[in-house]
């Protein structure tokens, strides 16, 4: 397993800041993306978390995974490379 993770089903209230914080209550974060829709200004329901190790990737997939987030039950998978 990588240590990026695909974080789905985000409130359009969640940013960068707050979903880096929720996933250091597991572990170091390298880096928290919510996915921009360019046009609308506003979240596209998605975004990518990097954490320090795979071990902690893995830690927060499991502890994490339908826990709720600003108000939605997130879903956290392994990040997939782009085609």
């Amino acid at each position: 397993m990588g240590n990026k993770l695909f974080v789905g089903n985000l409130s359009w209230d969640t940013t960068n800041d707050s979903l880096r914080d929720f996933f250091a209550q597991i572990g170091d974060v390298e880096d928290a993306v919510v996915i921009m829709d360019k046009f609308k200004n506003r979240s596209k329901g998605f975004g990518f978390v990097t954490m320090a190790n795979a071990e902690d990737a893995a830690k927060a997939m499991e502890m994490l995974e339908g826990k709720e987030l600003d108000g939605r039950e997130i879903r956290i998978s392994e990040a997939r490379p782009r085609e």
